[in-house]
């Protein structure tokens, strides 16, 4: 099992956090922390008790701190936990000011549960390739590591036709509206076709990131509303 951290001050998001971990199995969820000083704490208490944090998932926007400097922090716990930042910090200089600083994966909020899967598959991959049960490793399992972590399963998006920035605005779309969209609404904000929209919004519920709401007008013809699973 691989024993995972959660850094998270949303809990509804940490909690999805923890649901997706029991659906792909594998992981131990052994706390859920809202600060860089909890984070700091419960990691290196694990550490110091001979039962270390594998994998840290890391919410960059902390009240308390950084989140940034928080991974910094981390890597230097030995042994350091390996880093998967979840945020919704977009920026250029964000992402490669974490990526420098020991975080091995960057997903984006809003995210879908296939989305999530792939980061891990990644992650696993990568342990995978540098898990030979000794300190040293060829240079062959590095670059296969490393390979690993650069890798996407463009097989599904291929196989669905889906562009992941689409899919992206599109869930950012539905997840900061007040009571859920329409296809037609999320056409309209995103000057997509109604088509479109309906096909990345139908992606997102088959995941189970938004759930489907039926409404009856007066005409009596039905349209669905999608809105963000909380």
């Amino acid at each position: 099992m691989i024993r995972v951290l959660i850094v998270e001050d949303e809990p509804l998001i940490a909690e999805a956090h923890r649901e997706y971990l029991g659906r792909l199995g594998g992981f131990e969820v052994v706390g859920a922390v809202t600060t860089a000083q909890q984070a700091i704490r419960a990691t290196s208490s694990a550490a110091a008790d001979g039962t270390p944090i594998d994998l840290v998932l890391l919410d960059l926007g902390l009240p308390d701190a950084r989140g940034i400097d928080l991974a910094a922090a981390l890597s230097g716990i030995r042994p350091d936990p390996d880093i998967i930042a979840i945020t919704a910090q977009r920026d250029l200089a964000t992402v490669r000011s974490a990526m420098s600083h020991g975080v091995l994966l960057y997903l984006l909020k809003p995210f879908t549960f296939a989305a999530f899967a792939e980061k891990i598959r990644q992650y696993l991959g990568y342990r995978e390739a540098l898990g030979g049960g000794t300190d040293a490793v060829s240079q062959r399992d590095v670059d296969r590591a490393l390979a690993e972590l650069r890798t996407t399963d463009t097989r599904r998006t291929a196989k669905k036709g889906a562009a992941p920035d689409t899919e992206d605005a599109v869930g950012r779309a539905v997840r900061d509206s007040d009571g859920g969209l329409t296809a037609s609404e999320v056409a309209a904000t995103l000057g997509s076709s109604r088509v479109t929209a309906w096909r990345y919004l139908e992606r997102l519920a088959e995941d189970g990131a938004v759930e489907r709401l039926t409404e009856y007008g007066n005409t009596g013809r039905p349209q669905v509303r999608y809105r963000w699973r909380r």
